[in-house]
């Protein structure tokens, strides 16, 4: 139990991270309600930030999780996001969570796609501020290099850099400093290993609920 989370509704919106039961729609949620928040939990693979303030399909499933009920797994049609606006006057969180940062590094191209990024990024916050909310946003962790997805340690930590400058009013959580790199395993280079799921939602659950981010959430 915290006794700064206790009490306070979390929103945890998010990409493929959320979206598979044992990932962060599990281990992170699962910590958050141990310490006693009540949380509220949605993910949609392969969705970009900005793709949450309307209905946006997932071309590769997605999740949801109400308070310590089951995962429920989405395929298809039924595999969307929520639109923002529409969860925090259902759920009425005191702090939503993002999870979005490998969806849009773009691991196969290039060059960091910023402006498209930035637009993504600037569609969420401004949703965030619209609705007076308090806010974390979870950067991409290290993962493993290679795997289907081309992850790079270079390119997780450009991301990582340019999302900490952009996502103002959400605190940032720098998930490239709960690991080093290749430290916890992968199924893919992108995805985590059940004792990888763990570790980072624990070290995401620990940032959440220091009194550094605490204090900046409305009671």
């Amino acid at each position: 139990m915290s006794a700064l989370l206790a009490g306070l509704t979390v929103l945890i919106i998010g990409d493929s991270h959320m979206s598979t039961p044992d990932y962060l729609i599990t281990t992170l949620h699962d910590d958050l309600m141990n310490k006693g928040a009540v949380v509220y939990s949605f993910g949609a693979c392969g969705v970009a930030a900005g793709e949450w303030m309307v209905k946006t399909q997932s071309s590769c499933g997605g999740a949801v999780r109400l308070k310590d009920g089951p995962v429920e797994v989405k395929t298809g049609q039924d595999a969307m996001t929520r639109p923002f606006n529409e969860l925090i006057k259902t759920y009425k969180p005191n702090l939503v969570v993002v999870v979005n940062g490998d969806t849009m590094a773009s691991y196969s191209q290039p060059e960091l796609p910023k402006t498209w990024i930035w637009q993504q990024v600037s569609r969420l916050t401004k949703g965030v501020k619209n609705n007076g909310v308090a806010c974390a946003w979870v950067g991409p962790a290290w993962g493993t290099e290679g795997g289907k997805f081309n992850k790079t340690f270079a390119r997780a930590k450009e991301m990582s850099g340019y999302l900490s400058e952009i996502v103002a009013p959400c605190t940032y959580v720098d998930s490239l400093t709960l690991s080093k790199p290749g430290e916890w395993g992968t199924i893919d280079g992108q995805h985590f290993d059940n004792a990888g799921y763990k570790a980072w939602g624990a070290a995401i659950g620990n940032v959440i609920s220091s009194p550094a981010l605490l204090n900046t959430v409305k009671r």
